[in-house]
């Protein structure tokens, strides 16, 4: 592209902030390219001997911009309504799913909350319905984290601020789920764990403060 740099693809060619280039819309041929990518993708974590694999669905990047009504404004059988956004996204899944072991595990991360406050973006009832789908298709597990589609976005950040996400789609999707988001010590994973709000507490952070975390 002009001034350097990689051509972005999205489902809409909506710059991210003004001013900004904006990606291209992909077309029937880019949707089929970009599906046959992640296949590849599962099918050399198979061959390298990986025990799982998660699909990103959240944080804006191509597959989450199409679950989101702030970065999809597509006019054909992608956009529009949930039920088409999240189309492209499930049938990756279900390529990379029909590619992956049977036997093995398979997750996606989602963002659960586009944090809009006049609600017009994507939400944590949206979350819900796209995971009972991912969960019919072979899901084993939805890692829940938040945001990423939009600047705009006001997330209430705080001590463990993700988890009702998780919470929420554990028990009205009836899915296993992995909590993360500002889940900073044992004693916040273990109140998570044992309050049965999520499968799987994950802490990024403290690992980065101190690379010793979990030996200390």
């Amino acid at each position: 592209i002009a001034g350097g740099g990689w051509q972005a693809f999205a489902p809409s060619a909506l710059p991210h902030l003004d001013g900004e280039e904006p990606p291209a819309a992909l077309d029937a041929a880019g949707l089929a390219r970009m599906r046959e990518a992640f296949v590849q993708a599962a099918m050399r974590a198979a061959r390298v001997g990986l025990d799982g694999i998660e699909i990103h669905m959240a944080h804006g990047y191509l597959l989450s911009s199409f679950l989101s009504p702030l970065s999809n404004s597509r006019r054909d059988d992608y956009g529009g309504a949930l039920e088409n956004r999240m189309r492209f996204p499930l049938e990756v899944f279900t390529a990379v799913r029909e590619a992956w072991p049977a036997e093995l595990p398979m997750s996606v991360r989602i963002s659960a909350s586009d944090w809009m406050t006049d609600g017009s973006g994507f939400t944590p009832d949206d979350a819900v319905v796209v995971a009972r789908r991912l969960k019919r298709l072979g899901c084993d597990l939805i890692d829940v984290s938040s945001a990423g589609n939009s600047p705009a976005s006001k997330p209430d950040y705080g001590r463990m601020y993700q988890v009702p996400f998780a919470d929420k789609i554990r028990y009205e999707a009836g899915i296993p789920v992995m909590a993360v988001g500002a889940i900073l010590d044992v004693d916040h994973a273990n109140t998570v764990l044992a309050a049965g709000r999520a499968d799987l507490a994950v802490m990024a952070r403290p690992h980065l403060a101190d690379p010793y975390w979990t030996l200390h």
